[in-house]
């Protein structure tokens, strides 16, 4: 038997939360995406502090091996896969919220914090944390800021980027960079905390951030809406936009995910029409924008349904929560991430419909309207060991696609593992070569996530 890596016995000897334990390897190989797992990491380290995760990355910077960092494991572009031998940092145990500023609105949390904790804390004080991804209630902050995740209600207050106020990053060597303010404004030095939002843990490790809070709205009204197919939905929702109103939540679903949460749900919802779009408003003056967005809707919609307090808005937006479940109960799901124009999702939806009946896979599709964000979802056979020839044919046009309509091939997702090789086609070789020196300049030896991102 060979002899582990020095870095592994450095490792045991110097964070108490490292092991080699098979079964604590396993259970962290893989993240939400499906990617392939490309190998067994030598060591899982789970920090418990920030010097923690220095000393890690001080050993492996000095040994040369690869480090993995993981947070909630929710992923679904690859980004937090382990690669055969690396060292595997989970900052999940790292889940305090250290100060919560009802004045000045801001938090500062430690990388593990659940996204939902942190937005269910700030309503005690009538603030809110923003940012929504789907997967707020077992998503961490620190993997939000890595991937620069989104949510429904981006279309009104913005993805993760726009809540980041400052971070604590651990660079490759060891040290600990500390970036931004907890200020509103400030524009002093270059804007290193945005550099390393999205970054997908390949420039440093999060171990701590602070993050922007508003406050919460007294009033959300949703309304819903059945259109003949998704072209005439994606339409409508375009004219929401032209009509210069602004929904907190503008959601679009095409009528093949409707179909599938009837078969999940006993739901009646694909007898409405061809797609669902579900809106809403906030704010003091939620009643009026809704009516006003409503009407918009009503000009071509085949039904519409406008809430009249909370228990109703909850049941008109339960169509969309339930869509991601549903799918997922059909067999195993590739979930993708386009962004187009708003202007062109019409035509999106339309390309989509027509690779799925090209390649003959199902594919059922769900967009955050409000900014252009569509979410094709592959879905094949569970018992398969892999996709299928035919699953990643629809993907790769499914890519081809939002470049086509100058959108980008993720919105709010990342490019992990996935996407590395359509990243390289969107931004062309100038800018990849401008990415390569950043990350040189940070991680000269190339140990934080090889193989992801760019």
């Amino acid at each position: 038997m060979s002899s582990p890596h020095p870095v592994v016995a450095a490792l045991l000897g110097s964070v108490p939360g490292a092991t080699t334990d098979p079964r604590s390897l396993d259970a962290v190989r893989a993240d939400r995406s499906g990617a392939r797992v490309l190998g067994r990491a030598a060591v899982l380290v789970r920090a418990e502090s920030v010097g923690d995760v220095q000393t890690t990355l001080r050993l492996a910077h000095e040994h040369r091996v690869a480090v993995v960092t993981r947070g909630g494991g929710t992923g679904v572009a690859g980004g937090a896969v382990a690669t055969d031998g690396c060292v595997l940092l989970d900052v999940s145990g790292m889940d305090r919220i250290l100060e919560l500023d009802p004045l000045d609105e801001v938090a500062v949390v430690e990388p593990g914090v659940i996204t939902a904790d942190l937005d269910r804390a700030a309503r005690e004080h009538g603030l809110l944390y923003a940012p929504d991804p789907a997967s707020a209630a077992i998503s961490t902050l620190g993997g939000n800021i890595a991937t620069n995740a989104g949510g429904m209600r981006c279309v009104k207050y913005g993805v993760t980027r726009d809540a980041v106020l400052g971070l604590d990053v651990v660079l490759a060597d060891g040290r600990l960079l500390r970036t931004g303010r907890r200020t509103l404004k400030g524009v002093a030095g270059l804007d290193l905390t945005s550099l390393f939002v999205g970054s997908e843990g390949s420039l440093g490790v999060i171990v701590g951030a602070t993050l922007r809070l508003r406050p919460a709205p007294v009033t959300t009204i949703t309304a819903a809406a059945a259109f003949p197919d998704v072209v005439a939905a994606a339409e409508a929702c375009a004219a929401i936009t032209r009509e210069r109103l602004q929904p907190s939540m503008l959601e679009l679903l095409d009528h093949a995910t409707l179909a599938v949460i009837d078969r999940a749900q006993g739901t009646d919802l694909a007898a409405l029409g061809g797609a669902l779009v579900i809106a809403q408003a906030d704010g003091s003056g939620a009643h009026e924008e809704i009516a006003a967005i409503t009407a918009v809707l009503s000009k071509e919609a085949t039904w519409v349904e406008q809430a009249v307090d909370a228990t109703s808005s909850e049941r008109l937006l339960s169509a969309r929560r339930l869509a991601l479940p549903s799918i997922e109960a059909c067999g195993q799901v590739l979930i993708e991430d386009i962004c187009v124009p708003r202007s062109r999702l019409a035509e999106a939806f339309r390309g989509v419909e027509a690779i799925a009946e090209r390649t003959g896979v199902a594919v059922y599709s769900f967009a955050h309207a409000g900014d252009g964000n569509l979410h094709p979802l592959i879905c094949y056979d569970t018992a398969l060991p892999e996709p299928p020839a035919a699953v990643h044919d629809a993907a790769d046009a499914i890519f081809g696609l939002a470049l086509e309509l100058g959108g980008t091939v993720t919105g709010e997702h990342g490019i992990g593992l996935l996407k590395r090789d359509w990243l390289a086609r969107e931004v062309g070789p100038d800018v990849i070569s401008v990415l390569h020196d950043l990350k040189a300049a940070l991680d000269p030896h190339g140990i934080l996530n090889p193989g992801k991102g760019a």
